[in-house]
Protein backbone atom coordinates (compact mmCIF):
# COMPACT_ATOMS: atom_id res chain seq x y z
CA UNK A 1 0.00 0.00 0.00
CA UNK A 2 0.85 3.77 -0.65
CA UNK A 3 0.46 6.43 2.11
CA UNK A 4 0.25 9.66 -0.37
CA UNK A 5 -1.11 13.00 1.22
CA UNK A 6 -3.45 15.01 -0.18
CA UNK A 7 -1.91 18.76 -1.27
CA UNK A 8 -2.41 21.14 1.94
CA UNK A 9 -4.98 24.12 1.15
CA UNK A 10 -4.16 27.66 2.51
CA UNK A 11 -6.06 29.53 4.91
CA UNK A 12 -7.65 32.99 3.64
CA UNK A 13 -5.61 35.59 4.23
CA UNK A 14 -2.46 34.30 6.36
CA UNK A 15 -0.80 31.53 3.65
CA UNK A 16 -0.79 28.74 6.62
CA UNK A 17 -1.05 25.05 6.22
CA UNK A 18 -4.65 23.80 6.38
CA UNK A 19 -3.94 20.87 8.81
CA UNK A 20 -7.49 19.52 8.69
CA UNK A 21 -6.84 18.92 4.83
CA UNK A 22 -3.61 16.64 5.71
CA UNK A 23 -5.95 13.61 5.71
CA UNK A 24 -3.71 10.08 4.40
CA UNK A 25 -5.24 8.94 1.80
CA UNK A 26 -4.32 5.11 0.71
CA UNK A 27 -4.30 3.91 -3.07
CA UNK A 28 -2.95 0.19 -4.10
CA UNK A 29 0.34 -0.28 -5.56
CA UNK A 30 0.38 -0.38 -9.20
CA UNK A 31 1.76 -3.75 -10.53
CA UNK A 32 5.15 -3.68 -11.65
CA UNK A 33 3.58 -4.96 -15.11
CA UNK A 34 1.46 -2.19 -15.63
CA UNK A 35 4.32 0.46 -14.39
CA UNK A 36 6.35 -0.97 -17.49
CA UNK A 37 3.73 -0.68 -19.50
CA UNK A 38 2.47 2.88 -18.60
CA UNK A 39 6.14 4.08 -19.14
CA UNK A 40 7.42 5.72 -22.44
CA UNK A 41 9.54 2.36 -23.24
CA UNK A 42 11.53 1.76 -26.41
CA UNK A 43 9.77 -1.46 -26.77
CA UNK A 44 6.78 -0.12 -27.07
CA UNK A 45 7.57 2.08 -30.10
CA UNK A 46 8.68 -0.93 -31.86
CA UNK A 47 7.12 -1.38 -35.37
CA UNK A 48 5.95 -5.55 -33.99
CA UNK A 49 4.56 -6.27 -37.22
CA UNK A 50 7.55 -5.33 -39.27
CA UNK A 51 9.42 -7.18 -36.75
CA UNK A 52 6.90 -10.27 -36.52
CA UNK A 53 6.96 -10.81 -40.25
CA UNK A 54 10.65 -10.77 -40.82
CA UNK A 55 11.26 -13.53 -37.62
CA UNK A 56 8.38 -15.37 -39.13
CA UNK A 57 10.59 -15.41 -42.57
CA UNK A 58 13.88 -16.52 -40.51
CA UNK A 59 12.14 -19.61 -38.36
CA UNK A 60 10.57 -20.57 -41.83
CA UNK A 61 13.73 -20.27 -43.42
CA UNK A 62 15.04 -22.58 -40.58
CA UNK A 63 12.57 -25.31 -40.95
CA UNK A 64 13.59 -24.74 -45.21
CA UNK A 65 17.62 -25.34 -44.61
CA UNK A 66 17.04 -28.27 -42.40
CA UNK A 67 14.39 -29.96 -44.79
CA UNK A 68 17.20 -29.20 -47.49
CA UNK A 69 20.61 -30.04 -45.23
CA UNK A 70 19.47 -33.25 -43.51
CA UNK A 71 20.57 -35.82 -45.88
CA UNK A 72 23.99 -33.89 -46.24
CA UNK A 73 25.73 -35.84 -43.71
CA UNK A 74 29.19 -36.38 -45.68
CA UNK A 75 29.46 -32.56 -45.28
CA UNK A 76 28.11 -31.95 -41.72
CA UNK A 77 30.30 -34.90 -40.07
CA UNK A 78 27.57 -37.14 -39.37
CA UNK A 79 25.15 -34.27 -37.98
CA UNK A 80 21.73 -33.87 -40.00
CA UNK A 81 21.10 -30.44 -38.01
CA UNK A 82 24.70 -28.88 -38.59
CA UNK A 83 23.00 -26.36 -41.19
CA UNK A 84 19.59 -26.00 -39.26
CA UNK A 85 21.56 -25.25 -35.68
CA UNK A 86 24.55 -22.77 -37.31
CA UNK A 87 20.88 -21.00 -39.16
CA UNK A 88 19.68 -20.60 -36.03
CA UNK A 89 22.68 -19.19 -34.44
CA UNK A 90 23.25 -17.08 -37.13
CA UNK A 91 19.73 -15.62 -36.92
CA UNK A 92 20.16 -14.69 -33.14
CA UNK A 93 23.53 -13.14 -34.04
CA UNK A 94 21.14 -10.99 -37.02
CA UNK A 95 18.59 -10.18 -34.14
CA UNK A 96 21.23 -8.80 -31.45
CA UNK A 97 22.97 -6.79 -34.19
CA UNK A 98 19.27 -5.50 -34.95
CA UNK A 99 19.16 -4.74 -31.50
CA UNK A 100 22.10 -2.56 -31.32
CA UNK A 101 21.30 -0.69 -34.40
CA UNK A 102 17.92 0.42 -33.11
CA UNK A 103 19.50 1.26 -30.09
CA UNK A 104 21.85 3.13 -30.81
CA UNK A 105 19.66 4.85 -33.30
CA UNK A 106 20.22 6.09 -37.10
CA UNK A 107 20.95 9.20 -35.88
CA UNK A 108 23.85 8.19 -34.03
CA UNK A 109 25.41 6.33 -36.55
CA UNK A 110 25.05 9.22 -38.66
CA UNK A 111 28.61 11.31 -37.83
CA UNK A 112 30.23 7.45 -38.17
CA UNK A 113 28.73 6.60 -41.73
CA UNK A 114 32.48 7.37 -43.18
CA UNK A 115 34.48 5.31 -41.02
CA UNK A 116 31.56 2.80 -41.42
CA UNK A 117 32.09 3.05 -45.37
CA UNK A 118 35.96 3.05 -45.01
CA UNK A 119 36.06 -0.36 -43.04
CA UNK A 120 33.40 -1.97 -45.80
CA UNK A 121 35.96 -0.76 -48.49
CA UNK A 122 39.06 -2.30 -46.79
CA UNK A 123 36.77 -5.47 -45.97
CA UNK A 124 36.66 -5.37 -49.82
CA UNK A 125 40.16 -5.22 -50.77
CA UNK A 126 40.71 -7.72 -48.21
CA UNK A 127 38.99 -9.54 -50.04
CA UNK A 128 40.63 -9.67 -53.41
CA UNK A 129 43.71 -9.96 -51.48
CA UNK A 130 45.40 -12.52 -50.55
CA UNK A 131 43.39 -12.83 -47.19
CA UNK A 132 40.58 -13.69 -49.36
CA UNK A 133 39.24 -17.21 -51.07
CA UNK A 134 37.48 -17.81 -53.95
CA UNK A 135 33.68 -19.79 -54.31
CA UNK A 136 32.20 -20.35 -57.18
CA UNK A 137 34.13 -18.35 -59.37
CA UNK A 138 33.80 -15.29 -57.02
CA UNK A 139 36.65 -14.06 -54.65
CA UNK A 140 34.14 -12.59 -52.30
CA UNK A 141 34.93 -14.12 -48.92
CA UNK A 142 37.37 -14.18 -46.19
CA UNK A 143 37.75 -17.38 -44.19
CA UNK A 144 37.81 -16.73 -40.15
CA UNK A 145 38.34 -20.15 -39.38
CA UNK A 146 36.26 -23.24 -37.76
CA UNK A 147 34.23 -22.93 -40.41
CA UNK A 148 33.05 -19.17 -40.20
CA UNK A 149 33.23 -16.53 -43.13
CA UNK A 150 32.85 -13.69 -43.80
CA UNK A 151 31.41 -12.07 -47.35
CA UNK A 152 32.16 -8.38 -47.18
CA UNK A 153 29.93 -7.91 -50.06
CA UNK A 154 26.73 -7.48 -47.70
CA UNK A 155 28.17 -5.50 -45.27
CA UNK A 156 28.63 -2.99 -47.79
CA UNK A 157 25.17 -2.64 -48.55
CA UNK A 158 24.54 -1.18 -45.13
CA UNK A 159 27.41 1.02 -45.35
CA UNK A 160 26.81 2.63 -48.77
CA UNK A 161 23.17 3.36 -47.72
CA UNK A 162 24.73 5.27 -44.62
CA UNK A 163 26.87 7.16 -46.14
CA UNK A 164 24.95 8.07 -49.44
CA UNK A 165 22.18 9.23 -47.20
CA UNK A 166 24.05 11.25 -45.23
CA UNK A 167 25.59 13.17 -48.18
CA UNK A 168 22.12 13.96 -49.71
CA UNK A 169 20.83 14.74 -46.60
CA UNK A 170 23.37 17.18 -44.99
CA UNK A 171 22.43 20.14 -46.38
CA UNK A 172 18.32 18.96 -46.27
CA UNK A 173 18.29 18.93 -43.34
CA UNK A 174 19.97 21.80 -42.03
CA UNK A 175 17.68 24.13 -43.50
CA UNK A 176 19.70 25.06 -46.30
CA UNK A 177 17.83 23.20 -49.19
CA UNK A 178 14.78 21.15 -49.91
CA UNK A 179 16.24 18.90 -52.19
CA UNK A 180 19.84 17.60 -52.87
CA UNK A 181 22.27 20.04 -55.10
CA UNK A 182 23.89 18.68 -57.79
CA UNK A 183 27.02 18.36 -56.00
CA UNK A 184 25.33 16.33 -53.47
CA UNK A 185 24.67 14.08 -55.77
CA UNK A 186 27.83 13.60 -57.62
CA UNK A 187 29.98 13.28 -54.35
CA UNK A 188 26.82 10.48 -53.25
CA UNK A 189 27.30 8.75 -56.89
CA UNK A 190 31.19 8.59 -56.52
CA UNK A 191 30.88 6.75 -53.31
CA UNK A 192 28.43 4.48 -54.49
CA UNK A 193 30.85 3.81 -57.62
CA UNK A 194 33.65 3.22 -55.34
CA UNK A 195 31.94 -0.15 -53.76
CA UNK A 196 30.44 -1.18 -56.83
CA UNK A 197 33.86 -1.14 -58.68
CA UNK A 198 35.33 -3.57 -56.26
CA UNK A 199 32.82 -5.82 -56.05
CA UNK A 200 32.64 -5.88 -60.16
CA UNK A 201 36.23 -6.90 -59.63
CA UNK A 202 35.76 -10.15 -57.66
CA UNK A 203 33.28 -10.83 -59.86
CA UNK A 204 29.88 -10.56 -57.89
CA UNK A 205 27.05 -9.73 -60.64
CA UNK A 206 24.46 -10.35 -58.28
CA UNK A 207 25.75 -7.81 -55.31
CA UNK A 208 26.36 -5.14 -58.09
CA UNK A 209 23.27 -5.25 -59.71
CA UNK A 210 21.46 -5.20 -55.70
CA UNK A 211 24.02 -2.09 -55.00
CA UNK A 212 22.17 -0.36 -58.01
CA UNK A 213 18.93 -1.08 -57.44
CA UNK A 214 20.08 1.03 -53.94
CA UNK A 215 21.09 3.99 -55.25
CA UNK A 216 18.13 4.36 -57.87
CA UNK A 217 15.93 4.07 -54.78
CA UNK A 218 17.95 6.34 -52.41
CA UNK A 219 18.00 8.84 -54.92
CA UNK A 220 14.42 8.45 -55.99
CA UNK A 221 13.92 9.15 -51.89
CA UNK A 222 16.04 11.84 -51.48
CA UNK A 223 14.47 14.25 -54.09
CA UNK A 224 17.38 14.30 -56.57
CA UNK A 225 16.25 15.97 -60.27
CA UNK A 226 14.87 13.71 -63.12
CA UNK A 227 18.27 14.16 -64.81
CA UNK A 228 20.01 12.40 -62.41
CA UNK A 229 18.05 9.06 -62.55
CA UNK A 230 18.00 9.74 -66.78
CA UNK A 231 21.92 9.86 -66.75
CA UNK A 232 22.06 7.19 -64.32
CA UNK A 233 20.05 4.42 -66.57
CA UNK A 234 21.89 5.84 -69.94
CA UNK A 235 25.29 4.77 -67.83
CA UNK A 236 24.29 1.49 -66.59
CA UNK A 237 23.52 0.56 -70.16
CA UNK A 238 26.94 1.75 -71.17
CA UNK A 239 28.41 0.25 -67.97
CA UNK A 240 26.96 -2.97 -68.86
CA UNK A 241 28.04 -2.79 -72.61
CA UNK A 242 31.78 -2.25 -71.65
CA UNK A 243 31.62 -4.90 -68.98
CA UNK A 244 30.30 -7.24 -71.71
CA UNK A 245 33.07 -5.72 -74.44
CA UNK A 246 36.10 -5.44 -71.91
CA UNK A 247 35.46 -9.37 -70.56
CA UNK A 248 34.76 -8.54 -66.91
CA UNK A 249 32.20 -11.20 -66.63
CA UNK A 250 33.44 -14.91 -66.55
CA UNK A 251 32.57 -17.51 -69.12
CA UNK A 252 30.40 -18.84 -66.63
CA UNK A 253 28.12 -15.72 -65.95
CA UNK A 254 27.72 -14.86 -69.15
CA UNK A 255 26.43 -18.73 -70.19
CA UNK A 256 23.90 -17.53 -67.25
CA UNK A 257 22.32 -15.06 -69.23
CA UNK A 258 22.64 -17.25 -72.31
CA UNK A 259 20.34 -20.04 -70.23
CA UNK A 260 18.37 -17.35 -69.44
CA UNK A 261 17.39 -16.05 -72.40
CA UNK A 262 17.43 -19.57 -74.05
CA UNK A 263 16.17 -22.17 -71.65
CA UNK A 264 17.25 -25.14 -73.54
CA UNK A 265 20.78 -23.42 -73.99
CA UNK A 266 22.99 -26.34 -72.14
CA UNK A 267 20.60 -27.89 -70.17
CA UNK A 268 22.96 -30.57 -68.18
CA UNK A 269 25.27 -27.66 -67.56
CA UNK A 270 25.07 -24.28 -66.50
CA UNK A 271 21.21 -24.22 -67.21
CA UNK A 272 20.77 -27.16 -64.99
CA UNK A 273 19.93 -25.23 -61.71
CA UNK A 274 17.16 -23.75 -62.81
CA UNK A 275 16.07 -26.90 -64.65
CA UNK A 276 15.63 -29.14 -61.40
CA UNK A 277 14.56 -25.89 -59.47
CA UNK A 278 11.55 -25.12 -61.68
CA UNK A 279 10.95 -29.45 -61.81
CA UNK A 280 10.42 -29.28 -57.61
CA UNK A 281 8.69 -26.41 -57.62
CA UNK A 282 6.17 -27.65 -59.96
CA UNK A 283 6.21 -30.77 -58.59
CA UNK A 284 4.28 -29.70 -55.51
CA UNK A 285 1.49 -28.51 -56.82
CA UNK A 286 -1.13 -26.59 -54.58
CA UNK A 287 0.14 -27.79 -50.93
CA UNK A 288 3.51 -29.12 -51.79
CA UNK A 289 4.60 -32.97 -50.65
CA UNK A 290 5.09 -31.89 -46.70
CA UNK A 291 8.03 -30.73 -44.72
CA UNK A 292 10.59 -33.32 -45.07
CA UNK A 293 8.97 -34.86 -47.96
CA UNK A 294 9.84 -33.35 -51.04
CA UNK A 295 11.71 -36.03 -53.38
CA UNK A 296 13.49 -33.67 -55.11
CA UNK A 297 14.41 -31.79 -52.14
CA UNK A 298 15.96 -34.81 -50.25
CA UNK A 299 17.56 -36.59 -53.25
CA UNK A 300 20.02 -33.30 -53.49
CA UNK A 301 18.77 -32.39 -57.32
CA UNK A 302 18.66 -29.22 -57.29
CA UNK A 303 22.33 -27.51 -55.84
CA UNK A 304 22.95 -24.81 -53.79
CA UNK A 305 19.30 -25.37 -52.80
CA UNK A 306 19.80 -24.49 -48.60
CA UNK A 307 21.03 -20.73 -50.12
CA UNK A 308 20.23 -19.63 -53.83
CA UNK A 309 17.74 -21.78 -54.59
CA UNK A 310 16.28 -22.56 -51.03
CA UNK A 311 12.43 -21.42 -52.94
CA UNK A 312 12.54 -24.46 -54.50
CA UNK A 313 12.56 -26.50 -51.21
CA UNK A 314 9.40 -24.11 -50.07
CA UNK A 315 7.54 -24.56 -53.59
CA UNK A 316 8.03 -28.54 -53.15
CA UNK A 317 7.04 -29.40 -49.72
CA UNK A 318 4.62 -26.53 -48.78
CA UNK A 319 3.27 -25.92 -52.41
CA UNK A 320 1.83 -23.06 -54.18
CA UNK A 321 0.08 -21.60 -50.68
CA UNK A 322 3.36 -21.89 -48.94
CA UNK A 323 4.86 -19.91 -52.10
CA UNK A 324 2.29 -17.30 -51.52
CA UNK A 325 2.67 -17.21 -47.62
CA UNK A 326 6.10 -16.54 -48.10
CA UNK A 327 5.73 -13.84 -50.30
CA UNK A 328 2.86 -12.88 -48.07
CA UNK A 329 5.09 -11.80 -45.66
CA UNK A 330 7.60 -10.05 -47.71
CA UNK A 331 5.09 -7.83 -49.09
CA UNK A 332 4.66 -7.15 -45.35
CA UNK A 333 7.99 -6.05 -44.63
CA UNK A 334 8.09 -4.10 -47.67
CA UNK A 335 5.02 -2.12 -46.89
CA UNK A 336 5.61 -1.14 -43.59
CA UNK A 337 9.46 -0.17 -44.44
CA UNK A 338 7.73 1.81 -47.28
CA UNK A 339 5.53 3.59 -44.44
CA UNK A 340 8.39 4.25 -42.14
CA UNK A 341 10.39 5.65 -44.83
CA UNK A 342 7.09 7.87 -45.80
CA UNK A 343 6.70 8.95 -42.46
CA UNK A 344 10.17 9.46 -41.16
CA UNK A 345 11.22 12.95 -39.64
CA UNK A 346 13.80 13.80 -41.74
CA UNK A 347 15.52 13.12 -45.30
CA UNK A 348 18.51 10.79 -43.48
CA UNK A 349 15.87 8.89 -42.19
CA UNK A 350 13.64 8.77 -45.55
CA UNK A 351 16.95 7.45 -47.15
CA UNK A 352 18.19 4.93 -44.92
CA UNK A 353 14.24 3.35 -44.98
CA UNK A 354 14.12 3.78 -48.69
CA UNK A 355 17.24 2.09 -49.27
CA UNK A 356 16.99 -0.72 -46.78
CA UNK A 357 13.71 -1.50 -48.93
CA UNK A 358 14.87 -1.06 -52.29
CA UNK A 359 17.53 -3.67 -51.31
CA UNK A 360 14.78 -6.03 -49.44
CA UNK A 361 12.45 -5.82 -52.83
CA UNK A 362 15.24 -6.16 -55.80
CA UNK A 363 16.85 -9.50 -54.07
CA UNK A 364 13.66 -11.16 -53.20
CA UNK A 365 12.33 -10.33 -56.49
CA UNK A 366 15.68 -11.49 -58.57
CA UNK A 367 15.65 -14.86 -55.90
CA UNK A 368 12.08 -15.80 -56.74
CA UNK A 369 12.62 -14.70 -60.29
CA UNK A 370 15.71 -16.90 -60.77
CA UNK A 371 14.13 -20.11 -58.96
CA UNK A 372 11.33 -19.62 -61.56
CA UNK A 373 13.26 -19.04 -64.41
CA UNK A 374 11.88 -15.14 -65.36
CA UNK A 375 15.31 -13.49 -63.80
CA UNK A 376 18.90 -14.48 -64.88
CA UNK A 377 20.87 -16.36 -62.03
CA UNK A 378 22.76 -14.15 -59.95
CA UNK A 379 24.13 -16.42 -57.18
CA UNK A 380 21.95 -13.92 -54.71
CA UNK A 381 19.87 -15.56 -51.34
CA UNK A 382 16.44 -14.82 -50.21
CA UNK A 383 16.58 -12.60 -47.64
CA UNK A 384 15.91 -13.58 -44.20
CA UNK A 385 15.03 -17.30 -45.69
CA UNK A 386 18.07 -18.69 -47.21
CA UNK A 387 21.40 -19.98 -45.40
CA UNK A 388 24.40 -17.69 -44.66
CA UNK A 389 25.93 -15.70 -42.37
CA UNK A 390 26.49 -12.41 -43.50
CA UNK A 391 23.23 -12.11 -45.51
CA UNK A 392 21.37 -12.80 -42.19
CA UNK A 393 23.81 -10.57 -40.62
CA UNK A 394 23.21 -7.50 -43.07
CA UNK A 395 19.46 -8.29 -43.79
CA UNK A 396 18.58 -8.06 -40.18
CA UNK A 397 21.07 -4.99 -39.66
CA UNK A 398 18.27 -3.40 -42.02
CA UNK A 399 15.67 -4.34 -40.16
CA UNK A 400 17.60 -2.54 -37.10
CA UNK A 401 17.77 0.68 -38.89
CA UNK A 402 13.85 0.55 -40.31
CA UNK A 403 13.10 0.12 -36.58
CA UNK A 404 15.12 3.10 -35.69
CA UNK A 405 13.83 5.59 -37.81
CA UNK A 406 10.32 4.31 -37.12
CA UNK A 407 11.23 4.08 -33.17
CA UNK A 408 12.12 8.39 -34.05
CA UNK A 409 9.12 8.78 -35.41
CA UNK A 410 6.69 7.17 -32.89
CA UNK A 411 8.60 9.43 -30.28
CA UNK A 412 7.94 12.83 -32.02
CA UNK A 413 4.33 11.48 -32.56
CA UNK A 414 3.60 11.24 -28.91
CA UNK A 415 5.14 14.14 -27.47
CA UNK A 416 3.14 16.05 -29.79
Amino acid sequence: MNLRLRPASRVAGFGTPDLGRLAPVFTPRRSLTRQIIQRDAPVRRLDWMLLSSALALSLVGSLLVWSATRTRRGLTGGDPQFFFKRHLLNLAIGLVLATVVAIIGHRRIRPFAPFVGIAAMLGLMAALSPLGSTINGQRAWIQLGAGFSVQPAELAKIAMILCMGMILAERVDTGDRDRPGHKSVFWALVVAALPMGVIMLMPDLGSVMVVAMIVLGVLLASGAKARWMIGLVAAAGAGAAAIVHLGLLSAYQIDRFRAFANPDFDPAGVGYNTKMARIAIGSGGLFGQGLFHGEQTSGQYVPEQQTDFVFSVAGEELGFAGCCAIIGLFLIVLWRGIRIAVHADDLFGTIVAAGVVAWFAFQMFENVGMNLGIMPVAGLPLPFVSYGGSSMFAIWMGIGLLQSVHMRHAAAFKAV
